[in-house]
């Protein structure tokens, strides 16, 4: 019998280093605006070879895993992780998730690992994430659960009654993404909730399990409150509401130069064909075009680069951080990888093309929002526009799954082939 090759220590190394640089790569792509899912497949084969050449490695492939971790980075704990649960190393699962406790970044990493990691895997480990005595830890479960279409049972009912309000949070998050329908109204007493990312998640997995009276009303208060929940909120009441609904809050947010680019994502999400001339009048901004372009293909469902109705980027602008050492910005540009739109070809054809486009209708990707057509954006669709659909679906049909489109993109294709087009 043939005696196993030790590792090659420079390639085990190469192959954590590449490993964290595409699990990093990858929690970015998962909401691109120009990814599709068989991209995101050929990202997630190659993340997976480094993941399995590290498997191969053994304990030497586990310690350098291990070692990478001290630059706590998300890449380096994703990989640290998912080699601890694909060898079902329980110390060093222990270990991982109370570094993770302490460390945002390193809890991401671990998080998406589990996320990653498959059933046979996981056998075991999330029951005991959901039974373990640490609050952090049954907020770990309560995350995985729907991440693979799992329904967490008992625990979550007793998860939303929890006095750490992350837990509730994740719980109140999980009842709608799970169509836990016999949980809304947990979900709706929820709203009255002292803990702002409660009540935006109550909210939200209220309407997902088929409110549209409390919840739509806790969630335009919550456009009125500054911090992370306004955006979203906004998003789903534009998803939500008629024309004549939106009105009022889209006119807010152009009085405010500062919510200017909010109004114009939530046209696309609003899907009103009657905002197009609008939207195409932005496109000549160089701050504001792209977006505008993505907006404008949200209502028609046209590719604009494929359709050759880009064009050049402006000389003058800049995308991303530079490498400047004074400048303090080094935010990413939440543009990247948008086309720049050409305002007069795309004015050209909306006027060949508008009447197609029934004044009053809610458009979404070229159609009124349906299940079928929904399921056909999540086949074919850039990310963007699959998490938009993944979402209608559950407005639509109340109880729906929440479709996980940041999966393993061979996961999402089975999946995928397993749902039925109503």
């Amino acid at each position: 019998m043939a005696t196993q090759r030790p590792p090659v220590p420079v390639v085990v190394l190469q192959h954590c280093e590449d490993g964290a640089v595409l699990a990093n790569t990858r929690t970015g792509l998962v909401e691109a605006p120009h990814v599709k899912l068989h991209q995101l497949g050929r990202l997630d084969e190659r993340l997976a070879a480094h993941l399995d050449g590290l498997f191969v490695a053994g304990e030497f492939g586990m310690h350098a895993s291990e070692h990478a971790m001290a630059r706590a980075g998300t890449g380096e704990s994703f990989v640290a992780a998912a080699l601890a649960i694909a060898h079902r190393d329980m110390e060093r699962i222990d270990r991982l998730l109370a570094a993770a406790e302490a460390a945002d970044a390193l809890r991401t990493g671990v998080v998406l690992a589990f996320c990653w990691a498959d059933a046979a895997q996981l056998r075991g480990l999330v029951a005991q994430l959901l039974d373990s005595p640490s609050s952090f830890r049954r907020q770990i479960g309560l995350t995985l659960c729907p991440a693979h279409l799992v329904d967490p049972g008992v625990v979550l009912e007793r998860a939303i009654g929890a006095v750490e309000a992350p837990l509730r949070a994740q719980a109140y998050q999980a009842a709608g993404a799970c169509g836990r329908t016999g949980l809304l109204a947990d979900c709706l007493a929820g709203l009255g909730d002292a803990d702002m990312a409660c009540r935006f998640q109550a909210a939200q997995s209220s309407v997902r399990l088929g409110d549209r009276g409390a919840a739509v009303e806790a969630l335009s208060a919550l456009t009125q409150e500054e911090g992370p929940y306004r955006a979203p909120a906004f998003d789903l009441l534009f998803r939500l509401a008629t024309f004549a609904q939106a009105a009022p809050f889209l006119k807010a947010l152009l009085d405010s130069s500062d919510d200017l680019r909010m109004a114009i994502r939530g046209a696309g999400t609003l899907g009103d064909p009657q905002s197009v001339p609008w939207l195409i009048e932005q496109m000549g901004s160089p701050q504001l075009g792209r977006l505008a372009g993505e907006s404008f293909s949200m209502i028609t469902g046209l590719d604009l680069a494929a359709l050759d109705l880009e064009r050049k980027p402006p000389g003058d602008v800049a995308a991303g951080p530079d490498d400047d050492p004074e400048n303090d910005d080094v935010a990413m540009d939440e543009d990247e990888g948008l086309p720049w739109p050409d305002p007069e070809r795309i004015r050209t054809w909306w006027s060949g093309n508008a009447q197609d486009f029934s004044p009053g209708t809610r458009f979404f990707m070229g159609a009124p929002p349906s299940w079928s057509h929904c399921m056909q954006v999540l086949r074919s669709g850039f990310q963007r526009q699959r998490i938009a659909a993944a979402e209608h679906l559950c407005l639509l049909v109340p109880g729906t799954l929440l479709f996980p489109t940041n999966a393993p993109a061979w996961r999402q294709s089975q999946w995928l082939a397993q749902m039925v087009d109503a």
